[in-house]
């Protein structure tokens, strides 16, 4: 089982970058799905995740408005659609898996049983 998270880089303050987890090894119809990220001297924080079910998403509260997380389960991926970027979002972002076939997901680390090896965003001032 392996969930590779692509699509980071260096980003201007209000730009946007787009965030993609695929997945081999497991098909992502059966997991809920969550991005967290993490930065230098910080605990791991859940910032979005999607149920299996597509009905249910969540956001941490310092990126609604700003960040969309989505998914295509023809394409085994999940996507984390990021727009108006700020410096506080730097951090190393990671996907995980969570095996639920409902209309949960969570922000809580516990949860997820797979994880991602992590992409790094860097939002410049």
């Amino acid at each position: 089982v392996q969930l590779q998270a692509f699509g980071g880089g260096l980003v201007q303050t209000g730009g946007s970058l787009r965030l993609s987890c695929a997945a081999s090894g497991i098909t992502l119809d059966r997991y809920a799905i969550g991005w967290f990220r993490q930065s230098p001297g910080k605990e791991r924080e859940g910032v979005s995740c999607i149920s299996s079910t597509y009905d249910t998403t969540y956001y941490t509260e310092s990126v609604k408005g700003r960040f969309t997380i989505s998914r295509d389960d023809a394409k085994n991926t999940v996507y984390l659609q990021m727009n108006s970027l700020k410096p506080e979002d730097t951090a190393v972002y990671y996907c995980a898996a969570d095996f639920r076939r409902d209309r949960l997901c969570y922000l809580r680390r516990v949860f997820y049983n797979y994880w991602g090896q992590g992409t790094l965003v860097t939002v410049s001032s």
